[in-house]
């Protein structure tokens, strides 16, 4: 397979430093903005059906749109920053956001709302990586660039933590309109303090003409596809002959992507050994991370019968323990190598995901309280030290490419994580439910502490207007057990990062930070 060589990246070194530190605030502004979007509106979405008279069967694509058109662009950040450049580029996927943003909060049906969506996710998957190549192409190595890394891994980590605060609040307060309209301020501010300080650079359109516009096409199908397959896997069951068929399309327009000799999505960079295991660590750091913002929440909506606001000031605890602890991991990174603070971060927050697989029906704020504190620690060493891994070294020319398959292969993780976690609950659950009523039967007592009742709560076994009377007890515990075998496999999940890191060995990219200064 040949390659030609990519044109040597600009760097900006040289840029004032107040200059540059803006610039990058306003791409992180952006970056915010299309993290924070998906779990704001997922609040929403109720009240959005009730009022545009969706229909729950078709709701759910509203999110599903947003994440499809977010994973197709992801990749392909690489070829559109040959082509625009970076100010260019942030100032079209800005204004395309805010525009999309303002034409949701704007729209009467499905879909009108739905080609808004498409729009935004699109647009918010080009915002996502500019962040993570900018830290490499904008700051020199040293505190510069390791303060760029923290903030940018931390608002990619807040924003799922806020989602729910933010959305609940909103959706409580006021209409659902502001769930998209909240973005029009930020966009406009984002665009304006990134067009003065982003420096100015041509446009390359000869790009355009020697594209593969098949291996372009095939590999955004391929990943709708996945997406698409995954959202069905735990309705339709994973080995259903729908669902199989979306997988099999989906790996064979991988394959075509794949095989195509002058492919436009950099595969071949993924032969570097940093940057190959640097991304396996970030597929599964979105596989445990998305599922963990998902199963929390689901938990306090349908276990404790929390409303928006309420689950999101539970949740937002890890978000807070993140930013207390941030500007000491700033620090650490610096000092140490990054495998080791990579594994000591996914093994504690291992432990913090297994804490939490001892719920109960009444299980609410202080049983998840110190879990999330543990794992709001813990959560930057798992972000912070994987980047530098995967993108510190590589060749500036590649680091947007490097940045675009790092950044997807998180929201595949999570997109993955998020159906394992539907599937465990739609099937555990009523296995759970039967089990429990048959323990009704045989051992009311242990019956009864899994109800969170007590044992002269339970009626006798041949009591059936007694039992009946219980019944609804039964389906919050059978949730809550199947949701502790999603912790359980999370915290497996979260473990499963240290033999990988153990397989991949030293890399250049590991040492600290100091000591890469030191020999460059």
């Amino acid at each position: 397979m040949n390659h030609a060589p990519l044109p040597e990246a600009s760097t900006h070194f040289h840029l004032p430093t107040f200059r540059r530190w803006a610039g990058y605030v306003a791409l992180c502004i952006g970056m915010f903005m299309a993290i924070l979007d998906i779990q704001v509106v997922v609040t929403s979405l109720h009240v959005i059906e009730e009022d545009l008279g969706i229909g729950p069967e078709r709701m759910s694509w509203v999110q599903t749109s947003y994440l499809i058109a977010e994973v197709v662009a992801i990749p392909i950040i690489g070829l559109l920053m040959r082509v625009f450049a970076k100010r260019r580029l942030f100032a079209i996927a800005i204004v395309l956001f805010t525009i999309a943003s303002a034409g949701c909060a704007a729209s009467f049906g499905f879909w009108d709302l739905m080609f808004w969506r498409v729009l935004q996710g699109f647009a918010g998957g080009v915002l996502i990586p500019l962040v993570f190549s900018a830290v490499f192409l904008m700051f020199p190595k040293g505190i510069e660039q390791t303060l760029a890394t923290t903030v940018g891994g931390f608002l990619a980590i807040l924003g799922p933590t806020l989602g729910p605060l933010i959305g609940g609040w909103i959706t409580e307060n006021t209409s659902w309109h502001w769930v998209f309209l909240i973005n029009i301020a930020p966009g406009i501010l984002a665009l304006v303090v990134g067009v003065l300080a982003l420096p100015k650079e041509s446009p390359n359109w000869r790009v355009l003409k020697e594209l593969d516009w098949l291996t372009l096409i095939a590999f955004g199908l391929s990943l709708a596809l996945l997406i698409v397959g995954l959202k069905e896997a735990p309705k339709h069951g994973w080995l259903s002959t729908t669902v199989l068929g979306y997988f099999v399309v989906s790996a064979i327009c991988l394959v075509l992507s794949l095989r195509r000799a002058s492919s436009a999505i950099h595969f071949y960079l993924l032969r570097d050994r940093a940057l190959a295991f640097g991304c396996a660590i970030s597929f599964l750091f979105g596989f445990v991370l998305f599922a963990t913002v998902y199963i929390l929440p689901v938990f306090l909506a349908f276990v404790r019968g929390h409303g928006p606001l309420a689950i999101g000031l539970i949740t937002v605890v890890m978000g807070v323990t993140q930013i207390f602890v941030a500007p000491f991991i700033v620090q650490i990174d610096r000092y140490f190598d990054a495998r080791l603070l990579t594994a000591l971060g996914f093994a504690v927050f291992g432990v913090g995901l297994g804490l939490n697989a001892f719920l109960t029906v009444n299980s609410d704020y202080n049983e998840v309280f110190w879990p999330q504190v543990i794992r709001g620690a813990t959560v930057m060493f798992c972000v912070l030290p994987s980047i530098r891994i995967a993108l510190a070294l590589q060749p500036l020319s590649q680091v947007n490419d490097a940045s675009g398959l790092f950044n997807v292969v998180r929201n595949i993780g999570g997109a993955i994580g998020i159906a394992v976690m539907d599937t465990i609950m739609f099937t555990r659950g009523p296995e759970y439910g039967d089990w429990l009523l048959e323990l009704l039967k045989t051992d009311p007592a242990a019956a009864a502490s899994y109800l969170g009742l007590t044992p002269e709560d339970v009626p006798a076994p041949d009591d059936a207007m007694g039992l009946l009377g219980i019944m609804d007890s039964i389906e919050p515990a059978a949730l809550t057990l199947a949701i502790n075998e999603c912790w359980w496999l999370l915290a497996a999940a979260s473990l499963a990062t240290l033999p990988i890191l153990w397989w991949m060995g030293p890399v250049e990219s590991s040492k600290p930070v100091r000591t890469m200064k030191k020999e460059a």
